[in-house]
């Protein structure tokens, strides 16, 4: 479900036809662009794709069926988020909910008393009260992260990983939602600076939680989009999907990559429509834990451009 802000973005759709002044050319279909207002020129969109496909000996540009259509700007600026808050932290983790359902065929989460406040009475002053909770879950339960030895024995488990690989990173969204197919190649990519970045990819399956639907047909990575993200040096991949991995596919393929390499994996996030593209430090710290591969994290975005 759109945010208000958003229903009112307009982008325009367009084809083009390149002519190179040494020769041959090229073209594009149903090309969109974010805008502000309802309208931008020819001259504007033919200096747009000059520039950002960093074209040389270009002779004539041509745009053609050009239309202005109502969807949600792709490059969002970070001086104004989608939701218009003023709050410099965004909430990007599902609630745990007992007895929901985290990932199919696993146990549901049972949260519980240990010591309820009616239970407690009694052991301390009049009127003095305490409540200790009991959680019984599996370590891939909502908004969680994956360290290496989730994929492979002996490597670093979640009290193993450094602060500052999972907390206050420079961050990006990949804003893929609306996107045909599930596979995300590493084309989806390309246009995006990774290095050193934790890289969230938003494809619109966040806004399925809770509805049978987020358990089928999710988007995920393929084989080449992994080992981009990695040879281009993401610190940390996030989706708001079921898994990042085509859960078909036995190999495993972005797990075995990424993990390989040392970069955490954080699967279940949501809001990511609320962020800028870019302008933000993205952290996802799970508890410091022995012993466990995968465990459930508060993950959150600090927007570090002034919005106000």
């Amino acid at each position: 479900m759109l945010d208000h802000t958003s229903i009112q973005d307009k982008r325009v759709q367009f084809d083009f036809e390149v002519d190179f002044s040494n020769g041959g050319g090229i073209q594009g279909q149903g090309f969109r662009l974010d805008i502000e207002g309802d309208h931008i020129s020819d001259d504007a969109l033919s200096d747009y794709i000059i520039k950002d496909l960093r074209l040389l000996m270009v002779g004539t540009v041509r745009i053609l069926n050009k239309q202005i259509i109502q969807e949600r700007h792709k490059r969002k600026s970070a001086s104004t988020p989608s939701n218009g808050s003023k709050s410099k932290l965004i909430d990007l983790s599902h609630s745990i909910v007992s007895g929901m359902e985290t990932y199919p065929d696993f146990p549901k989460p049972q949260v519980t008393d240990y010591i309820s406040h009616e239970e407690s009475e009694g052991r301390y002053a009049p009127g003095v009260t305490f409540h200790i909770g009991r959680v019984d879950m599996v370590a891939n339960t909502g908004t969680a992260i994956d360290s290496p030895a989730h994929r492979f024995a002996g490597m670093a488990d979640v009290a193993g990983l450094s602060i500052d690989s999972v907390a206050d990173l420079e961050g990006i969204v990949i804003r893929l939602n609306g996107m045909t197919g599930r596979a995300i190649t590493r084309q989806a990519l390309a246009a995006y600076p990774l290095n050193g970045r934790a890289v969230l990819i938003e494809t619109g399956m966040g806004q399925m939680w809770g509805l049978t639907a987020y358990f089928e047909k999710h988007p995920y990575l393929t084989h080449d989009a992994a080992e981009y993200l990695r040879d281009e040096g993401a610190v940390l991949v996030g989706i708001d999907s079921l898994n990042i991995d085509n859960t078909t596919d036995p190999y495993r393929p972005a797990h075995s990559i990424l993990l390989g390499a040392g970069i955490p994996i954080v699967e279940n996030l949501c809001n990511l429509e609320q962020l800028p593209t870019e302008g933000f430090r993205f952290s996802a710290a799970p508890m410091k834990l022995q012993g466990m591969s995968a465990f459930p994290v508060r993950a959150w975005a600090r927007l570090t451009t002034n919005h106000e």
